[in-house]
């Protein structure tokens, strides 16, 4: 390890160097693990943001049922060694599923 401080980002306002500069080393790991962590959540805020502005712009399939929402995806499903397709999307913290039809409709 250097014994030199470390070097700010250049983009960092003077005022937040400075707070900073006054933390105790245990302090500065709490800071550390904030700013970590609102970082990820904003990351989040972000995405879904994106995500629903691409919603708005997609158009629904065709054959995709009423009751299955537009931001479902197909998944096969293997089943006693034949395979089908499912509509599936989430809804809170689980998975849904409808059926689709066959893979191979003609076997």
């Amino acid at each position: 390890m250097s014994n030199k401080p470390p070097t700010p980002p250049a983009d960092l306002p003077e005022e937040i160097i400075d707070t900073l500069n006054g933390y105790s080393p245990s302090q500065l790991r709490y800071v550390a693990r904030y700013a970590g962590e609102l970082a990820a959540d904003k990351g989040r805020e972000t995405c879904v943001e994106e995500q629903s502005d691409d919603d708005e712009h997609e158009e629904r399939p065709d054959d995709l049922p009423d009751d299955v929402p537009s931001k479902a995806t197909i998944t096969i499903k293997e089943i006693n060694d034949n395979r089908y397709y499912y509509w599936q999307w989430r809804e809170g913290s689980s998975v849904k599923s409808k059926y689709k039809g066959p893979v191979n409709p003609d076997s």
